[in-house]
């Protein structure tokens, strides 16, 4: 028995031996592999050079379609509608009679206003004369004068509320559905009808404040709207004076021709807004940057060693981002790989030739 324990003891010293060198050779090996420095290999990573280019941004935002006038149609007195003079969904121009409300009663009242008026103005003419002859008081003449201007004030007032019977398009534009008959009594409050101008259609649109120096008044815009498969073309000619506390945005507004009205009022539209031109841009791909505690850098390639730049930007796209600061034409920018990057870290770059 103890033959047989000596046995098994020496055959498990051996195989344990055998492990230990060829776990020694292992890494004997692994260390010849090794550079003789210790430095870790070298690795392959892709890369671009950055060449300057003009920059031509565009973002594509929504807005809604207004139309250039809209009114709403009141009377501002109340009374019975006498007459309605125009129909349904029909243009009209400027000036034309809309809608009569009854009028007999201020007739009336103009009469006797009128009568009032004929006789303080000869009472005015008497005292006038009398005034010259000393007959009476410079007083009693001021009196009598000021009851014939009250008379001829009275009179004038109710010739305006006359004039507001007859209710006018205060613009030429397309009439719409109207709210009252023939013989309705209508108030300030009573929403006739509505008229809108839309030969020329306004677009009113908001955009990030981070935007707000890239837009230049009189900049041509491009936008769609559903259903229909052609682009429109406005321009902008006017921008709020300061930004929207509340949303964080500026409102802006362009014009748009709309002569065959295939666009109408209330209508979204999607908006492609083009950005000031930036000459000679530094664009590098969105993937190259790597977001650091104090803000953002990439890795270029300098001798063969990777090296951290902190860089600034501007404006991003799908694909690439402007660089502000940082970078210089003919850096050597690493596109691959950055998370795992250190900077002097060994690298050999393989240049993508296609321009960003």
């Amino acid at each position: 028995m103890k033959v047989k324990s000596i046995v098994i003891t020496l055959v498990i010293i051996v195989i344990g031996g055998l492990i230990t060198n060829r776990i020694l050779q292992n890494k004997s090996e692994a260390e010849k592999n090794n550079d003789k420095s210790g430095k870790k290999p070298t690795m392959t990573v892709s890369g671009v050079v950055v060449e300057p280019q003009n920059f031509s941004n565009t973002i594509s935002i929504s807005g809604s379609i207004e139309a250039n006038e809209n009114v709403e149609i009141r009377s501002e007195i109340s009374g019975i509608v006498e007459n309605i003079s125009f129909s349904e969904g029909s243009n009209v121009s400027k000036g034309q009679t809309l809608l009569k409300v009854n009028d007999i009663e201020l007739r009336a009242q103009l009469a006797q206003a009128k009568t009032r008026e004929n006789l303080s103005s000869e009472n005015e003419r008497r005292a006038k004369l009398l005034l010259q002859k000393e007959a009476i008081s410079q007083e009693e003449y001021d009196i009598a004068s000021a009851d014939f201007r009250t008379a001829k004030a009275q009179t004038q007032l109710i010739q305006a509320q006359i004039g507001k019977t007859t209710i006018r398009a205060p613009f030429s534009g397309k009439i719409g559905l109207r709210n009252i008959s023939p013989g309705t009594y209508v108030t300030p409050t009573t929403l006739i009808t509505k008229l809108v101008s839309s030969n020329r259609v306004k677009i009113t649109f908001s955009i990030p404040e981070k935007y707000a120096s890239e837009i230049n008044k009189n900049a041509e815009i491009t936008f769609t709207v559903p259903n229909i498969q052609e682009t429109f073309k406005a321009k902008i000619y006017a921008i709020e004076p300061e930004i929207e506390a509340t949303t964080r945005t500026l409102k802006i507004r362009a014009l748009a021709e709309n002569q065959s009205e295939k666009l109408l009022p209330g209508t979204f539209a999607t908006i492609e807004l083009p950005l000031k031109n930036i000459q000679d841009a530094i664009l590098i791909p969105t993937e190259a940057i790597v977001p650091v505690q104090e803000g953002k850098k990439v890795f270029v390639s300098i001798n063969g060693k990777a090296k951290g730049i902190k860089v600034e930007t501007l404006t991003r796209t799908d694909k690439n981002i402007i660089i502000t600061s940082g970078l210089k034409p003919g850096d050597t920018i690493i596109t691959s790989g950055v998370m795992s990057l250190k900077d002097d870290a060994d690298v050999k770059v393989k240049i993508n030739a296609k321009k960003i």
